[in-house]
C-alpha cells in the first residue's frame, strides 16, 4: 500500500508538471521578451537545482519519496542550503512554465504541484525522522523548500 502510494504521488507530480507545458497558453499577461527571458532562467535555474539535489543525494536516490534503507542522510552540498532541493527545482521551473503560459490553467496547475509537492515531502520527512535520528536536528537549522524557511520546530 505504502510503495503504491508512492509511485501514485510521483506519477501524479509528472502529470503535473506535463501539463504545464501542454496546457493550452492564455493571455492573462502579454509573454513578450522580458517575460521569455525571466521564464528561461528560472526554468534553467530550477532544472540546474533539481539536477544538482539528484546528483547530491548520491547513494540515497531513489525515485519514491520512501527513503532506501541503511543510505545516509544527505545533509552537505545543495542539502545544507534547502532539505528538498529537487522539489524546490520543480516548483521553480513551474513557476518559469507559468509566467510562459500565462493562463489560468497554468497557475491552477502550479498550484496543485505546490500542493502535492508539499504533502510528498511531509509524508517523506516524517519517514526520514523515523529512520535517522539526526534528521531532527539538520531538520531544524535548514529549511524545507528556501533558505531559513519551513524549519522544523525543535522538540
Amino acid at each position: 500500500m505504502r510503495r503504491a502510494l508512492a509511485f501514485g504521488l510521483v506519477g501524479a507530480q509528472f502529470v503535473l508538471l506535463a501539463a504545464l507545458v501542454f496546457v493550452p497558453h492564455g493571455t492573462i499577461w502579454p509573454v513578450d521578451g522580458v517575460v521569455v527571458a525571466v521564464a528561461v532562467v528560472v526554468v534553467t535555474a530550477g532544472m540546474l537545482l533539481a539536477v544538482l539535489g539528484l546528483v547530491g543525494l548520491g547513494p540515497a536516490l531513489t525515485a519514491s519519496p520512501i527513503p532506501k534503507e541503511n543510505a545516509p542522510l544527505v545533509t552537505g552540498g545543495v542539502y545544507a542550503v534547502v532539505r528538498n532541493p529537487i522539489y524546490t527545482g520543480l516548483m521553480a521551473g513551474g513557476v518559469g512554465l507559468v509566467l510562459l503560459g500565462a493562463s489560468v490553467w497554468h497557475i491552477v496547475v502550479w498550484v496543485l504541484l505546490v500542493v502535492l509537492l508539499s504533502s510528498k515531502t511531509r509524508w517523506e520527512e516524517r519517514m526520514l525522522l523515523a529512520e535517522h535520528a539526526e534528521f531532527a536536528h539538520y531538520a531544524a537549522r535548514v529549511g524545507r523548500f528556501l533558505p531559513g524557511i519551513g524549519r522544523l520546530r525543535k522538540r
